[in-house]
């Protein structure tokens, strides 16, 4: 599946991302995904703010989800294990989920409270 793509900066760092904005593209994800390249990921786009708790159903890479809310302020951040069906939540509504390959936020540096830019939509 064929999605948009967008460039977002998270502090210093410029990351490339997927555009899953519909409810087709946000249950499919990064499934059966072999790789990523470095400094890409999936970005989670809900139209109203959401409490989506996420999975690792049919994943084979390992992720880390940053749930972010209207304002692009990253609430929390959460690893994922691979084909595993643990959920992952939100702490609070958010509007964007960002899965980056696992370590990527803590490698860069990018905590709870980090502003992503350049989200579609961002307020």
């Amino acid at each position: 599946m064929l999605l948009p793509t967008t460039q977002l900066t998270i502090g210093p760092h410029k990351v490339w991302v997927e555009i899953a904005a519909t409810e087709a593209s946000r249950s499919y994800g990064l499934m059966n995904r072999a790789s990523l390249p470095p400094n890409h990921g999936m970005l989670f786009v809900f139209d109203t703010d959401q409490d989506s708790c996420f999975w690792m159903k049919n994943t084979p890479l390992p992720l880390t989800i940053a749930f972010i809310n209207a304002q692009g302020d990253i609430l929390n951040m959460a690893d994922m294990q691979p084909h595993t069906t643990d959920t992952h939540c939100p702490a609070a509504p958010v509007r964007y989920a960002l899965e980056m390959a696992q370590g990527w936020f803590a490698t860069h540096g990018i905590r709870p409270r980090t502003t992503v830019y350049g989200l579609p939509g961002a307020q």
